[in-house]
């Protein structure tokens, strides 16, 4: 997600009587605990089974070379309190992406213990707020939601002067694809050790954006703080490093094409007709095999190929022959939100293409508005603000980010995709999962299989690597369905990654 907001400008050291100052506001008088803690005590059922936990919310910081606090990370910690021995028990690290989103997303709408009041579809009832997760993964792993620098309660600090970083320093201390992995993986190097977890298996998982900061980390944490893990799930993974541009960036948006116009019976009777499962694998061959090849030949494509293509384009793609013609065979998405229901009056959402919307004008060639952006902010918002401070007891004035001011955003030298084919290869233990939405037009199911297709080109390590897709969109979960199945997934995905006893993590000799 990449939108953004301004955050506080929070300038001044106040004085508190904890071991660490307290970050205030000198106008609005908003303090942050830079190193906190607070903890409450839970039960929940998850699949008809009792479960006791404590919820931790606290801050924990950032510091530089010198031992000084640079920031304050926000984090909340679930851990099952009935089990004895949680040196053996998973950790499973969470993140959200953006840049600049906050944990919000992941924590109160797929693997904790709470999740949005929202219908079955996902779409938000009133009164805003939270109910119980039946799905949760508490069951077999521990769970911490960590929001990086300027989201959730996160904040950049003023040094020992009372100064604050400038804008480029901040950016070269935080904002990158790369200063971001390195500071994440010390701060976790801290909370690991601080909750004495270094035995557990631990996994991370990141949505979006998430998932550059979580392949990156794969390496980071092996190669710089001595961390092994056992998994990485990318939730409708984004830009990892593996380029597909040109031909490959347009082919591959047919298949998700196809499922958002079969999604709002766009397709003719023929497909129609037939289940989603039965009409993707056609236009996954057909994208791979003639489309993609009819793309990479642009301005010399035969005339008489040229149109036998546009057909089975504008077949599969809900659109018609025309407008597939008249955009050279690559449409673009943000097209495709606009026509695909322009003779219905209607758009469609961009990070989940069930969601509608209304424009001031059926002309034109993108949406308004992101209808499912909207939908979501309206409901996330107050249920996050709401629990953490009356379920959690997570009290403060500082303003919860959902998009915190991260940018410019130092996207280059992003080497994340290489890095976690590294981190793999380095250890044998370590497996990869990738989890997407069909109806996602921001970050396409067929891109995250291409991704997890380019990976590893050796093929030695094809084995750890699974692909899992769901009738939703980008935040799969939020649809009952997909919630049940998608941490079903992630649960089996970790018993099957947990290696047997005395198995050690090594390859064996091929004969």
């Amino acid at each position: 997600m990449n939108l953004q907001n301004k955050i506080i400008t929070l300038c001044a050291i106040a004085l508190c009587f904890i071991s660490l100052p307290s970050y205030a506001d000198t106008e609005n008088k908003l303090k942050l605990e830079i190193d906190s803690s607070h903890i409450t005590k839970h039960s929940t059922k998850i699949n008809g089974k009792k479960i006791r936990y404590t919820a931790t919310t606290g801050t924990q910081p950032v510091w530089d070379q010198n031992g000084n606090p640079t920031a304050s990370l926000f984090y909340t910690f679930y851990q099952r309190s009935d089990v004895k021995n949680d040196g053996a028990r998973p950790l499973l690290i969470s993140f959200n992406g953006g840049p600049g989103s906050a944990s919000v997303w992941m924590h109160v709408a797929y693997t904790g213990p709470k999740v949005l009041n929202v219908d079955d579809e996902g779409y938000p009832l009133q009164p805003y707020g939270v109910k119980t997760n039946p799905y949760s993964i508490l069951d077999v792993a521990d769970i911490v939601f960590v929001n990086p620098v300027n989201t959730g309660y996160s904040r950049v600090l003023p040094n020992a002067k009372g100064e604050m970083p400038s804008k480029e320093q901040q950016s070269k201390m935080f904002f990158g694809v790369n200063a971001d992995i390195k500071y994440l993986a010390t701060w976790l190097n801290t909370f690991v050790t601080r909750n004495n977890r270094w035995r557990s298996p631990k996994y991370l998982i990141g949505e979006s954006y998430g998932t550059t900061r979580v392949a990156g980390l794969a390496l980071e944490l092996q190669a710089r703080q001595w961390m092994y893990l056992n998994g990485v799930i990318l939730v409708s993974p984004s830009d990892i490093g593996i380029k597909r541009d040109g031909a490959v960036k347009a082919a591959n948006r047919l298949p998700y094409f196809a499922a958002a116009a079969w999604y709002h019976q766009a397709l003719e009777p023929s497909l129609q007709q037939q289940d989603l499962a039965v009409i993707l694998p056609q236009v996954e061959q057909f994208t791979i095999n003639k489309y993609l090849p009819a793309l990479a030949k642009g301005g010399f494509i035969n005339a008489d190929e040229k149109l036998a293509i546009a057909q089975q384009v504008a077949k599969y793609s809900g659109l018609s022959l025309d407008a597939v013609i008249d955009n050279n065979l690559d449409i673009n998405p943000s097209y495709f939100w606009k026509e695909l229901l322009r003779d219905r009056k209607q758009t469609i959402g961009r990070l989940d293409s069930r969601y509608l919307g209304i424009d001031k004008k059926v002309t034109g060639s993108r949406p308004d508005y992101s209808a499912e952006l909207t939908s979501w902010l309206h409901s996330f918002t107050p249920a996050i603000n709401y629990y953490l401070r009356e379920e959690l007891e997570y009290k403060t004035d500082i303003k919860y980010n959902m998009f915190g001011d991260v940018h410019p955003w130092d996207r280059t030298k992003n080497n994340s995709g290489e890095n976690l084919r590294l981190a793999m290869a380095q250890n044998p233990y370590l497996n990869v999962m990738i989890q997407a939405g069909y109806f996602d037009g921001a970050t396409n199911y067929f891109d995250a299989k291409y991704t997890m297709w380019q990976l590893d080109p050796s093929s030695q390590m094809k084995s750890r690597l699974s692909f899992k897709g769901y009738r939703s969109g980008h935040m799969m979960y939020l649809r009952r369905d997909d919630l049940r199945n998608a941490n079903q997934d992630i649960r089996e995905f970790i018993a099957g990654s947990l290696p047997g006893k005395d198995q050690p993590a090594k390859y064996q000799t091929k004969h």
